[in-house]
């Protein structure tokens, strides 16, 4: 049963349209990749679908190799990318990735802070404890999980400290009386913890208004456990219906722990989006944006997946459940499980199984057919409560990421299903329609 009456959907800022060979299209934009008005044009088309938010995921470490086909993980600073949009939009909200790994509670308090007084109450913060990167800033290794999330629990708790140590009331501003601040209001943040000492008080006053809203991307009990705690919503990767229902179930169960109603946790899965005027369309879009995947690349991706070694395996050899080492324990357990369950009910052939979309693509949702494709399958993984909405991450071509914008998006608000006027101009607005 779905947990809220309407969806709750953002739009991803990385421009995944332009991943594989979709760069290479005539009309990809691929040469403005790195100015703000390449962002601008997104967030603007998005605003006027009524959006909830744009989004930036991001990375503290670039992989090179992807770069000899493609942009991968090479991007501008989201915090300020995001910032160069608060002049181009108005009431959609804005959401940056930010590490607690890499970063100091105080300079990102202020500068979440900064961006939600610049954009009127618009700023939300992703919450992410990174899973590489640790080179870059002086550590031999990367934390272990618990040690991450350990971390990030604090950090949150210390950045809302801040937060609070400069309430929005302490600002008087009287001209008459000369007093500008009350500052019997403001206070130490006073943190103290395992990890960071700070005294504060932040140097910027709270924002008159809605809170941060805040995002958590994470799957492992720790990330789960910190959702439960402190997010408004969660950056999921759900690679089918099954997954998103137990996940959904797991951040309810989590949230009530912490004090919390089941609902206050909005699963917001990753939706990969090839979308055109027919399936064979959509499926050849598909294909065409992978069609450098060498086929060693793909070996790859399966053996992390399922610990599986295809390498000498001939194209037409059966894959059955048998062949699976039953000990693997991969990064991301649900990719290893959807590859699980489609060679359990298919056994296909090494040929098949390395063309098939959860080898080639995404470890996000994926739906690969037509708007109303895409519009039956939305409907009922929401009515499931499998989901609370999905964050767009539109794959192929810009004219793809035109069509779920300009098509998808208002026939799920023809059905009742999403919002056709924005009712505040907050992200907090959003949330709570």
């Amino acid at each position: 049963m779905k947990r809220h009456e309407q969806l709750c959907i953002g739009m991803s800022l990385a421009p995944t349209w332009l991943s594989g060979d979709g760069w290479r299209r005539p009309d990809s934009g691929i040469a403005g990749l790195f100015s703000s008005e390449f962002a601008t044009r997104i967030a603007q088309r998005a605003e006027a679908a009524h959006l909830d938010f744009v989004f930036r995921p991001d990375a503290s470490a670039l992989p090179v190799a992807p770069l000899e086909q493609s942009f991968g993980f090479a991007s501008l600073d989201p915090t300020l990318m995001l910032a160069s949009l608060v002049q181009a939009t108005s009431q959609i909200g804005l959401v940056t990735t930010i590490s607690t790994t890499f970063t100091h509670p105080y300079t990102i308090a202020r500068q979440l802070m900064s961006l939600h007084w610049m954009s009127r109450g618009r700023a939300g913060w992703n919450v992410v404890t990174a899973l590489a990167g640790h080179e870059n800033f002086g550590l031999s290794d990367m934390p272990s999980s618990a040690e991450r999330y350990a971390r990030a629990a604090e950090y949150v708790q210390a950045v809302q400290a801040l937060w609070d140590s400069f309430p929005a009331e302490a600002l008087l501003m009287d001209a008459g009386t000369g007093r500008y601040a009350d500052t019997t209001l403001i206070r130490p943040a006073d943190h103290a913890g395992p990890v960071f000492d700070i005294a504060g008080p932040l140097n910027i006053p709270t924002y008159p208004g809605p809170r941060i809203p805040v995002m958590q991307a994470g799957a492992s009990p720790g990330g789960v456990a910190l959702a439960g705690q402190i997010a408004d919503m969660v950056f999921g990767q759900t690679l089918d219906k099954p997954t998103a229902l137990e996940t959904s179930a797991r951040l309810g169960a989590a949230a009530e722990q912490a004090g919390r109603a089941p609902g206050a946790v909005r699963l917001l899965p990753g939706l990969s989006l090839y979308l055109a005027e027919t399936r064979d369309e959509a499926r050849a879009l598909f294909l065409a944006t992978q069609a450098r995947v060498t086929r060693e690349q793909r070996i790859e991706r399966v053996r992390v997946a399922t610990g599986l070694d295809l390498s000498d395996w001939r194209d037409d050899a059966r894959v059955t459940v048998a062949d699976l080492p039953a000990d693997h324990q991969p990064r991301l357990p649900a990719h290893r499980d959807i590859l699980h369950a489609l060679i359990a009910s298919d056994t296909p052939t090494v040929a098949d199984l390395l063309a098939r979309p959860e080898v080639l693509a995404s470890v996000h949702w994926q739906v690969i057919g037509t708007v109303d494709d895409a519009l039956a399958i939305i409907a009922d993984w929401f009515d499931a409560g499998a989901i609370d909405g999905f964050v767009a991450v539109p794959g192929g071509s810009w004219d793809c990421m035109e069509r779920v914008l300009g098509q998808l998006i208002p026939r799920l608000a023809q059905a009742g299903l999403f919002r056709s006027r924005y009712h505040g101009d907050t992200l907090a607005d959003h949330l709570s329609d």
